[in-house]
């Protein structure tokens, strides 16, 4: 793919994040932002900080969360830089770090339906628990970030994902103000190395070429368990408050 020298203008973000609750589809935009060519790609270094008390990024090795913004913005020195994360976990350096999460990067938040995301997370990980599912840690990152902006943060809806990519995608590289480029949302199935320590939770991205989606009954009825129907009541109300944000596919608004 050619790859368009757009970030040599100034007054480009040189980082954009996009923050995504579990099982969200983030990965398969992950895929597509690595498709691209013109960015440096990062996959969950927060969360997998987290897991495995350490992370690469380029050639730093990062052990201490408070260390991974600076981190980011040393590797976004020579080539502007995308990284996706999930908000399964909280990240407290990551809220108390006021440059990241303002002028520094342009953070932007992939929801879906948290009846969906429980489903799913549910049927790798029959033990997740309520914080798992994502919904509260990603309101308040996006609360974090809308305070220290002069635009509200971005907002996609996994389900416009699948519906409308084009129109979708397109209307996110204007938001995030980069180019669209549509011969990126095709690609070759594949594991990427970004995906090994963490490859069973991707295999469908690894299976993709686009994004596609297959009716897949998980075998959870949410309504017959008390508790995941109780994480569902407890995080709804916040992935509805983002959903009323959402940014509509190009032609829709």
């Amino acid at each position: 793919m050619t790859v368009n020298r757009w970030y040599d203008a100034e007054d480009r973000p040189r980082i954009i994040a996009l923050w995504g609750m579990p099982r969200s589809r983030s990965t398969a935009f992950f895929r597509m932002m690595a498709e691209r060519g013109d960015f440096q790609v990062l996959h969950e270094p927060f969360s997998n900080l987290a897991e495995f008390g350490s992370v690469k990024v380029g050639e730093r090795t990062v052990r201490e969360e408070a260390e991974l913004p600076s981190a980011i913005r040393e590797l976004a020195r020579s080539k502007p830089v995308f990284f996706k994360d999930t908000t399964d976990e909280r990240y407290p350096a990551l809220l108390d770090d006021e440059a990241f999460l303002g002028r520094d990067a342009t953070h932007s938040f992939l929801i879906r339906h948290p009846a969906e995301t429980i489903a799913s997370y549910h049927a790798l990980n029959p033990e997740v628990r309520l914080h798992q599912i994502g919904g509260q840690a990603q309101f308040e990152l996006y609360e974090a970030v809308a305070e220290r902006t002069s635009r509200p943060p971005v907002v996609i809806d996994s389900a416009d994902l699948v519906s409308d990519a084009p129109g979708l995608v397109a209307a996110y590289c204007a938001a995030t103000d980069i180019p669209f480029l549509p011969e990126a949302l095709n690609w070759r199935p594949g594991e990427l190395s970004e995906w090994q320590r963490t490859s069973r939770w991707h295999s469908e991205a690894s299976a993709s070429a686009g994004f596609r989606t297959k009716p897949r009954a998980h075998g959870t009825d949410l309504s017959a368990d008390p508790v995941l129907s109780s994480y569902l009541r407890h995080h709804l109300p916040f992935y509805e408050a983002l959903r009323e944000r959402r940014l509509h596919p190009a032609g829709l608004q």
